[in-house]
């Protein structure tokens, strides 16, 4: 299965914060915010969501197409890509611009306050996806997460025009666009991915209802973080799914949630490459998160031949045995 996934290409600069940023939030005051917190660790870590996805996927033994826009500073942090599966080729060089910054600050409640510079992320408007599928032979499913807002219009109205199927993922965006924009982004999507927060954004600020999006989207997957996921939809072959629920992996440990949701959706992606059910695609998505979460870092997890057996832990045997035969061509 052909899949590219579009989306932001960062660096993260990763901070711990031994307090609650609670503490020193004035609800009267917040008008005028003006605070320091004295961070106890820095880790600078390679990230953006579309790395983080395609990490993901090539861990799971894919070779996913990474479609985004970066600066010239993009080399080391392609060949560690390159190394695991991703193909990098896709990939804008900016000749002006760095490769895009995430700045984020994690307190003892797993609370997060972030900057995110933009950088050469802008130029991703400047991306056809057409010349990327006559090159790879097609593609199969397009994922459209976080971008440059131009850059997220541009491929969602180009798999419409050109029919390649895809997933709508506007997450962070969301709080920066309106109810038209979004309207637009998702319209027609094979599958929609949201947080139950999003979830609430996207029916505020659309207008429509939960079973009016329904009516414009395939499948929708939200994720509600301890109390797993829902799904519910239509398929490609227009059969109807009530909504179910998967529950969350067991978690080993929780140490960082950055990048918790660009696993889930690797995972996800992964299930249906293999072509296993919705159910077990969710599943997939929410034991690669697991991994995530337990370190500091979006790339940095390892299963250490170990995956098979804490799927088995999570969901049963059947389960496990099902996904088995796909988990021999692992990276990781």
């Amino acid at each position: 299965m052909r899949i590219a996934v579009t989306g932001s290409i960062a660096m993260d600069h990763l901070m711990t914060f031994g307090g609650k940023f609670a503490d020193s939030l004035l609800a009267e005051q917040l008008n005028k915010v003006s605070l320091s917190f004295l961070v106890e660790d820095l880790q600078i870590r390679r990230g953006g969501i579309a790395p983080n996805i395609c990490f993901g996927l090539g861990a799971l033994g894919l070779e996913p197409l990474l479609v985004g826009a970066v600066g010239e500073d993009f080399a080391e942090y392609r060949g560690w890509l390159d190394r695991h599966g991703v193909q990098t080729w896709p990939v804008h060089v900016s000749e002006t611009a760095h490769t895009a910054r995430f700045i984020c600050t994690t307190d003892a409640d797993h609370a997060q306050i972030a900057s995110f510079y933009t950088g050469a992320m802008a130029e991703a408007r400047q991306i056809e996806l057409k010349p990327i599928a006559d090159r790879a032979g097609g593609l199969d499913l397009v994922m459209i997460s976080p971008n440059d807002p131009e850059a997220m219009h541009r491929h969602s109205d180009e798999c419409r025009t050109r029919d390649y199927p895809f997933v709508a993922d506007p997450s962070q965006q969301l709080a920066w666009m309106d109810g038209p924009q979004i309207r637009r982004l998702i319209d027609r999507s094979a599958y929609l991915f949201s947080n139950d927060y999003e979830d609430g954004m996207i029916i505020s600020k659309t207008g429509w209802s939960h079973e009016e999006i329904l009516d414009h989207v395939g499948i929708r997957v939200i994720t509600r973080g301890i109390d797993g996921v829902s799904i519910e939809g239509t398929d490609a072959g227009g059969n109807r799914i009530d909504r179910f629920e998967v529950p969350i992996a067991r978690e080993m440990q929780r140490v960082d949630p950055t990048g918790v949701g660009d696993a889930f959706r690797a995972g996800f992606l992964a299930g249906l490459a293999w072509g296993v059910g919705l159910e077990r695609c969710a599943q997939l998505g929410s034991q690669l998160a697991s991994y995530v979460v337990a370190i500091v870092g979006t790339q940095e997890y390892r299963f250490n031949g170990h995956f098979v057996e804490r799927f088995a832990e999570a969901y049963g045997a059947e389960a496990a045995a099902e996904i088995e035969p796909y988990c021999t061509s692992f990276r990781i």
